[in-house]
């Protein structure tokens, strides 16, 4: 795992040289190499995301979905700190059969998932890597600070895989309680090996969206790393362009994240 790894780190290196950071070349190998995949090494990159939602316990397939974050990095200027990843992320729900993203359902308004950010910071203690995640406007700003870690193992001899489990249970802005559960897979494959190098399976057990009439579903999407807007699907493009435009970057340092705090971006968020 480690010369995989060193290999794979020394290459981002080399490539990114002149906007690292300190904090990366000190950081340990395995958080060095997952941070350098999941939000890049300074320029933004994006995850593009598509799935389906599935009413729980039938198994009938509801809506599909589409989306992507934007994302990039702040290393610490030394050895010490922790590494600052900013994202947005923004889903849509789709017809299941035509594809196409809807606008409303049985008469009722259909909004996309839409987080104006996300401030994640990590650290690796014990052999996991742990992210806190920071996210909400004014006094409905969330800390989640994880508790479990994420797991770092190897399949064959250069995939590394990271899995996150999310147990949520929390109460949001206006005394609704939130629940579910989430699980993140990341596939981080070795440099050469397949034409895209990261990619990542998510399944959600929760709650349906208030428009769809209540109950439990399950949600799953794949998800896989671009580079620029060039290579999005073009429908997805296309409506992030008209509908979600500041979501084709990510946010661009702290002073922002700070702004959209103090703001009003918090109408989105966990719909």
């Amino acid at each position: 795992m480690g010369r995989w790894l060193g290999v794979m780190g020394a290459a981002l290196l080399l490539a990114a040289a002149p906007a690292l950071a300190d904090g990366r070349a000190a950081a340990p190998e395995t958080l060095r190499a997952w941070v350098d995949a999941r939000a890049g090494t300074g320029a933004p990159v994006y995850w593009i995301a598509e799935g389906g939602v599935y009413d729980y316990p039938s198994g009938k397939k509801l809506f599909g979905m589409v989306g992507f974050d934007s994302s990039t990095v702040i290393w610490p200027e030394g050895d010490s700190g922790e590494v600052i990843h900013l994202t947005r992320k923004t889903f849509a729900y789709t017809d299941p059969e035509t594809g196409e993203i809807l606008t409303e359902y049985q008469g009722k308004p259909v909004e996309p998932i839409a987080y104006p950010y996300q401030l994640i910071t990590y650290r690796m203690e014990d052999g996991l890597i742990f992210g806190d995640v920071e996210q909400g406007v004014g006094a409905g700003i969330q800390k989640i600070k994880s508790k479990d870690g994420m797991r770092v193992r190897m399949m064959g001899k250069d995939t590394m895989a990271v899995t996150a489990a999310v147990w949520l249970d929390m109460v949001l802005p206006g005394g609704r309680t939130y629940q579910a559960w989430e699980n993140y897979d990341f596939f981080i494959h070795g440099e050469g090996r397949v034409a895209e190098p990261h990619q990542m399976s998510w399944q959600r057990y929760g709650a349906l969206p208030a428009f769809a009439g209540g109950g439990q579903a399950i949600y799953h999407l794949l998800s896989w790393r671009v580079e620029s807007l060039d290579e999005f699907p073009p429908k997805l493009l296309e409506w992030a362009r008209a509908n979600k435009p500041m979501w084709l970057k990510p946010p661009a340092d702290l002073d922002e994240v700070r702004a959209l705090q103090a703001g009003t971006a918090g109408e989105a968020w966990a719909k």
